[in-house]
């Protein structure tokens, strides 16, 4: 039988935590959880998912492809589920992590886990390519955008203008 790379052992575990209920992201070699999404988060991805629309601003065409939900492998081999991801052009993977850095991503806050979205990811996200990283909190209405070079507080609904050509509504 084949041996397991270590990537293929890893995406194991984050399916076996899948399916007892928690969601497990490694960051920098740090594992983080948190319980599978309440209806009240899962409304609002859906509300933004469906804002996503290509600005007319840029003439390259960003195809503001966005996915919910699902393992991104970033350059430094940590493995992310942003709440949105969006992509210029569809990822080639299909049934292993996306392994193509997100243009853009949106966390939306959980009760209980506000250090993990608000401390953590936005560096993150950044470090490894991400040009625009939004955090939206659900319960005071906050909406926090992030750039490599500035960051900006919102009140919700707040139009955001996204750097690869796309925009949102958070």
């Amino acid at each position: 039988m084949p041996r397991m790379s270590d990537m293929d052992v890893r995406l194991q575990q984050l399916i076996e935590s899948d399916a007892l209920g928690v969601r497990l992201e490694v960051t920098r070699g740090l594992p983080t959880w948190e319980f599978h999404p309440v209806l009240e988060h899962q409304m609002q991805v859906d509300r933004i998912r469906a804002s996503i629309t290509p600005s007319g601003d840029k003439q390259d065409g960003c195809g503001c492809l966005h996915f919910a939900d699902i393992y991104v492998s970033f350059p430094d081999g940590s493995l992310k589920r942003p709440d949105v991801a969006i992509f210029c052009r569809m990822p080639s993977e299909r049934d292993k992590p996306i392994t193509l850095v997100p243009e853009a991503v949106i966390e939306v806050i959980s009760r209980g886990f506000e250090t993990k979205d608000i401390e953590l990811n936005p560096s993150f996200y950044l470090s490894q390519g991400v040009k625009d990283v939004i955090v939206f909190n659900p319960y005071t209405e906050q909406v926090l955008h992030f750039r490599r070079d500035a960051s900006h507080r919102h009140t919700s609904p707040a139009t955001i203008q996204l750097e690869c050509g796309c925009r949102c509504v958070a």
